[in-house]
């Protein structure tokens, strides 16, 4: 038998899967991450290079404000009608949270095949498996359409 959060998941692929509404948003997903990735670069390059931070801290900075516009243009856009176009703070946690796991993954990948094949492909490799777990907890975590509440 399975559990029902894994039936609803199930189902909710397969609607998705079916109605092909699932590409769109992978594509505005896509270029969000394009300007997203413009904007880490060049807050980060701006912090270390000019302002002389440190190489973490511009890092942090930089990935701050980066997740900050990423989730702003993904609620408004990309999951505008999951959102409701609205901005929540919890929201936003979740979305940086699944930053965070997009990112693990990547390292994780990027180290395993790093052994078996030149560093620039598994870096390739690394980047699409980034974009699939940060899609797929955006469409299906963060950005899931919420059934209304019961009133009782």
């Amino acid at each position: 038998m399975i559990p029902a959060s894994l039936q609803n998941l199930i189902d909710r692929l397969t609607v998705a899967w079916h109605e092909r509404a699932v590409a769109l948003k992978a594509i505005s997903f896509a270029l969000v991450g394009v300007v997203n990735t413009a904007i880490d670069f060049s807050v980060f390059w701006t912090a270390a290079h000019f302002l002389g931070w440190p190489l973490v801290p511009a890092n942090v900075l930089a990935w701050l404000v980066a997740v900050s516009f990423s989730y702003a243009m993904n609620s408004l856009i990309t999951f505008g009608p999951e959102s409701g176009r609205i901005l929540r703070l919890r929201d936003y946690a979740t979305f940086a949270a699944s930053g965070v796991a997009g990112m693990v993954s990547s390292t994780a990948t990027l180290f395993a095949l790093s052994y078996v094949m030149p560093v620039l492909a598994a870096k390739l490799i690394s980047i699409a498996v980034s974009f699939a777990v940060n899609f797929s907890l955006s469409h299906f975590v963060v950005f899931r359409t919420r059934r209304p509440r019961d009133s009782a």
